[in-house]
């Protein structure tokens, strides 16, 4: 009777809780002891993908040649930086997965300006240090430098020694060339990859400069080139254009130093978050990009939701009818079942997409998959004569093994799905599988714990030898 009590007190107070969360677009719960900083406060939208929201969805492409070998570790960790950078500029819900050994595809519900992120993509802030010699290119020029060519290895600290002045590449003309014909092509010392941080701050006559810090690994490389390269000249290289041009007054040893330039405080904080949040270790361009429109998912969560709807009833429906009594009692079990999952999917949160939403109607009728085991039992159990409180424990007990075995089945297809979804980027699938997984979790606490405190709420002095038509008897 404790153990009863004490469940029914924890499924009202859930049920409390879920309403709240599920009917309001914002959590906010305020601190006494100070007003202007709540306790809680957040945003919880429903939170809907690009096939229902509209949006962008971009395909990237590494910008190496085809017989430059790519490797996953690098493209996944070009995707991790894209999408912080496409988090920095405020783009939320953001998705992106790698497809195949090159490509990369993004997708970006509800953007309002579609042009802003892929400029912003494109800016794919392969940072170059450059070797100018004596003569310093102007800034703004576009270079062909050694990084990334078929014949050319990536930048790595040299084993005995780094190149003299003698050995300096010869600076471009105006137009960015040695002559007409043939483009001059310099040495990158190392790549962005070598910087650990990279922060706006001024200098002493309040120009806007970025500090950064190396690596570990790339600091006695810097302090062995700076060391025999004084008053020459390091250009500093956003994706093949010249920002900044400094020369090489003192040897830097500590890994420390400053990117100065003719920078405003808002290019100076767009190339610091570029850089702080991760130098790509490959080269992206953009392949193609397209803007999916809103009106196509508004009719399909328009359909998602009446389907739903009808979804409910028949099942509600047909536990009443068929269970009577027991039946009514699972219904109400459904509607926490319902409740609890809309809370999980604001909470986590959940990007519903078409794929979604259909894995979450397919839960609701697995979710009374468990209830119909379970009382079928209960059946056979008041028919051996047992009474009622009796024959609902005996009706959970046996009836678990089967429950176990078959929700674990389908909870096991889910995480194939995910991994599937995650390995060769099919988004679709990935949402299909979370939103099942949530809503068989969830139909297991309902049937388990909800739908058997209710019965024994309600049926435990119930005598259903008055009333055996009320349980299909």
């Amino acid at each position: 009777m404790r153990n009863r009590n004490t469940w029914l007190v924890v499924i009202l107070l859930l049920v409390i809780f879920s309403l709240w969360v599920d009917l309001s677009p914002r959590l906010t719960i305020p601190n006494p002891l100070n007003p202007s900083v709540g306790i809680v406060d957040r945003a919880v939208p429903i939170q809907l993908g690009l096939d229902l929201r509209g949006g962008l969805q971009a395909l990237l492409e590494a910008d190496l040649p085809a017989t430059t070998t790519v490797t996953s570790a690098d493209l996944e960790n070009a995707k991790n930086i894209l999408q912080n950078r496409a988090n920095a500029l405020g783009v939320s819900e953001i998705v992106m997965q790698t497809a195949g050994n090159r490509r990369i595809v993004a997708e970006f519900p509800g953007v309002t300006n579609p042009e802003e992120v892929v400029t912003a993509l494109k800016k794919t802030a392969l940072l170059e240090f450059v070797d100018m010699g004596t003569t310093p290119t102007a800034e703004g020029v576009t270079i062909q430098t050694d990084f990334g060519q078929d014949n050319a290895t990536q930048p790595a600290p040299p084993a005995t020694s780094t190149p003299d002045a003698s050995q300096a590449t010869p600076a471009p003309t105006a137009t960015g060339t040695a002559d007409a014909t043939t483009p001059t092509v310099y040495h990158t010392v190392m790549t962005g990859t070598a910087l650990q941080t990279a922060s706006v701050t001024q200098s002493t006559t309040g120009q806007y400069e970025i500090s950064f810090v190396m690596q570990p690994d790339a600091t006695d490389l810097f302090s062995q080139y700076t060391s025999s390269h004084v008053n020459q000249y390091l250009a500093i290289v956003l994706d093949k254009q010249v920002i900044s041009t400094p020369i090489i007054k003192n040897a830097i040893t500590d890994g420390r130093g400053v990117i100065q330039g003719n920078f405003t405080q808002q290019s100076a904080q767009t190339l610091a978050i570029q850089l702080r949040s991760g130098a790509l270790p490959i080269p992206i361009k953009v392949v193609e990009s397209r803007t999916v429109g809103p009106t196509l998912g508004e009719e399909s969560v328009r359909k998602s939701v009446l389907a739903g709807i009808i979804g409910l009833s028949v099942v509600v429906l047909f536990m009443g009818l068929y269970y009577r009594l027991p039946g009514i009692i699972a219904d109400l079990a459904l509607i926490c079942y319902a409740l609890f999952t809309l809370m999980l999917f604001k909470l986590i949160p959940v990007v519903l997409t078409l794929p979604g939403i259909a894995g979450f109607i397919l839960s609701v009728g697995m979710a009374v998959d468990a209830n119909v085991l379970i009382f079928e039992r209960l059946k056979e159990e008041l028919r051996a004569g047992r009474n009622l409180r009796n024959a609902i424990d005996q009706a959970w007990s046996r009836a678990w093994p089967s429950i176990r075995d078959s929700n674990t089945s389908t909870l096991i297809t889910c995480l194939i799905l995910f991994l599937f979804g995650s390995t060769f980027g099919a988004s679709i699938v990935k949402g299909f599988s979370v939103t099942l997984a949530l809503g068989v979790g969830v139909s297991l606490f309902t049937a388990i714990i909800v739908t058997r405190t209710f019965l024994h709420v309600v049926l435990d002095e119930f005598k259903i030898s008055e009333h055996p038509s009320w349980f299909g008897l």
